[in-house]
């Protein structure tokens, strides 16, 4: 502990910690510092409260803090706290600490919510609003809490099964709905001691590239969904979907046990024995890498890799819809991924089609007000619509990205948006939710129907033509686009 000379002045010529005003939080913060060091200095216009201090063997003055003199041979903090609860002496005392040593950090307590700008105003680097903190912080355990309950009830629920799970993952699978399959066979079988046979049941075919690739790699066992495989399943669950019939094999009627997503949804249907619905999370993959993370069940590498894939192809590299949590939990995973695996998933080549899609749109792109369109016309491999849309999204001036195509059993559009004001996925499912599945998130939306609705048509690249305009003007009406002579650029 440094040492007082005879005089009261404290002989370093810098000092890692200075708190000013040691009430409460004060005392607290010192409380959390000296877990660290014990190079800290306090000040206080308390006598008894700083003798008190020194008694303890703390370095303290007794000073007023909104005296400009304040810091007289005091050496220069590399962090302050002005932590009292007079906002005028605070305020002050910011200013001056500012003002003899612009190097220090200082993190200050505001008084009421309103006088936060103030402080930023005269130099401080932190405003901390006490009921703010305690509020974020008590909502934050709220949450921590909850998704404990939600594990551990996942996992008695699995526990106390016997016989055959379906695990059903949306209609062409990515990596986020397999991955999350993955784990919850790891989950179930861990539960059920080994008990309870998992099966991944998807529909529609693994058409990217790199989803080819992170199934292959991975080893990853996948069925097709067909009623001789339903018939084999006791129990089934939706992962990365919604809800029954919601871009996926299943009808809306069927019965389902558990559902695990992070789609926003209108359905309210009830009867399933779990429902875990996360929006705000970027992947239902970090919602299934929690649930491990939670019940502490250890995770092998091509789970852990898979998990990690599934969050950064649904984030598009953490850059949308990322959540902290989706962070916090990739960096849960990342010490056990195969890295040498994810760069194989990553670096595969284009397929002819794909790159043939992807120049159908570049050529028949249409902007309007900043919106792009482009027909793709018919094409087999339907994950080179979402590729196309990302590649467009980047075109300057373009704020929201829609591509659209036809295939053999539907009319498929993916949209990508950048616009504040606008959430593409409520905009896709007002515009298309009557006549098929639709829906997304602010960034993201994407949309199908089926042919089945059009059934007197013969051509498939003339049933587009002929559809395709009042569909869009009537998506063109609910996001607001202004009639103008579009531009073919």
């Amino acid at each position: 502990m440094p040492e007082n000379n005879p005089n009261g002045t404290h002989v370093a010529s810098s000092v890692d910690y200075l708190i000013l005003g040691c009430g409460s939080i004060g005392y607290n913060v010192l409380y959390e510092l000296l877990m660290e060091t014990d190079d800290i200095i306090i000040i206080d216009h308390d006598e008894k409260k700083v003798q008190d201090l020194r008694d303890q063997k703390y370095e303290a003055f007794c000073r007023d803090i909104s005296d400009t003199e304040m810091l007289k041979d005091i050496p220069d903090p590399k962090v302050a706290f002005v932590l009292s609860s007079d906002q005028k002496a605070n305020l002050s005392a910011v200013r001056t600490i500012k003002e003899v040593n612009p190097s220090a950090y200082v993190i200050a307590r505001a008084v009421d919510a309103s006088g936060k700008d103030i402080y930023h105003a005269v130099g401080a680097d932190v405003v901390l609003y006490p009921q703010e903190v305690f509020a974020k912080k008590a909502v934050h355990h709220a949450r921590k809490l909850q998704s404990s309950r939600q594990a551990r009830k996942l996992f008695e629920l699995l526990s106390s099964w016997r016989g055959t799970l379906g695990i059903v993952t949306h209609t062409n699978p990515d990596p986020d709905t397999i991955s999350s399959a993955m784990a919850l066979c790891a989950l179930g079988k861990a539960a059920s001691k080994g008990n309870l046979n998992c099966k991944i049941l998807y529909d529609g075919k693994v058409g990217h590239q790199e989803n080819r690739a992170f199934v292959n790699l991975l080893d990853i066992k996948m069925e097709r969904i067909t009623p001789e495989a339903r018939a084999e399943c006791n129990y089934f669950a939706i992962v990365d979907s919604p809800g029954p019939g919601i871009n996926n094999a299943l009808a809306k009627d069927d019965h389902v046990n558990i559902i695990i997503d992070h789609h926003p949804t209108t359905d309210t249907k009830n009867g399933y024995d779990f429902i875990d619905r996360r929006p705000d999370l970027g992947a239902t993959a970090s919602l299934m890498a929690q649930y491990l993370q939670e019940l502490d069940i250890l995770v092998d590498k091509n789970i852990a890799t898979a998990l990690f894939y599934g969050i950064m192809a649904d984030t598009k590299s953490f850059r949308r819809n990322t959540s902290p949590l989706d962070l916090n939990l990739t960096a849960f995973l990342l010490p056990m991924t195969d890295n040498e695996l994810l760069e194989k998933i990553t670096s595969q080549s284009v397929s002819q089609e794909t790159l043939e899609v992807m120049g159908a749109a570049i050529r028949n792109r249409k902007i309007v007000s900043g919106y792009l369109f482009s027909n793709v016309g018919y094409l087999r491999n339907r994950d080179a619509i979402p590729q196309a849309a990302d590649m467009l999204i980047q075109l300057e001036g373009v704020n929201t990205a829609v591509v659209y195509g036809i295939t053999d059993q539907l009319i498929s559009f993916s949209a990508r948006n950048k616009d504040l004001r606008l959430n593409i996925g409520q905009a896709m499912a007002e515009a298309f939710g009557e006549i098929g599945e639709a829906g997304g998130h602010s960034t993201m939306g994407a949309a199908n129907i089926p042919l089945s609705v059009f059934s007197m048509a013969r051509n498939k690249d003339d049933l587009l033509e002929l559809i395709i305009d009042p569909i869009l003007r009537k998506f063109m009406k609910i996001v607001g686009v202004e009639e103008e002579e579009p531009n073919e650029v």
